[in-house]
């Protein structure tokens, strides 16, 4: 892998979509044991749009994993981090301002 290229894999993936008064969400879990890595992209080909209130569908669709090459990889690593660090200067104490 160059420091700039990126590479594409093609992986079949399971898509669970969830649309009850309990929960509302969607997840895709990538077959095969496929691990997704900092600045990697997902697309799901043929994904299913919403389903009727009360319903939840799962279904097997094909996705397209665009590998980030190592010099994005580490710069979403340094963002990530830094953006992480900004939620410490954040104090929950009892302290009142006047």
């Amino acid at each position: 892998m160059s420091w700039i290229e990126k590479s594409t894999v093609e992986v079949p993936c399971t898509v669970e979509i969830e649309h009850t008064a309990e929960s509302l969400h969607a997840h895709v879990t990538l077959d095969a044991g496929f691990d997704i890595e900092p600045g990697d992209e997902v697309r799901v080909h043929d994904a299913p749009s919403l389903p009727p209130f009360g319903e939840t569908i799962t279904v097997k669709r094909q996705a397209t994993v665009t590998r980030a090459g190592k010099l994005e990889r580490a710069w979403t690593k340094l963002i990530a981090h830094l953006e992480l660090t900004e939620l410490y200067e954040v104090s929950f104490s009892e302290r009142r301002t006047l």
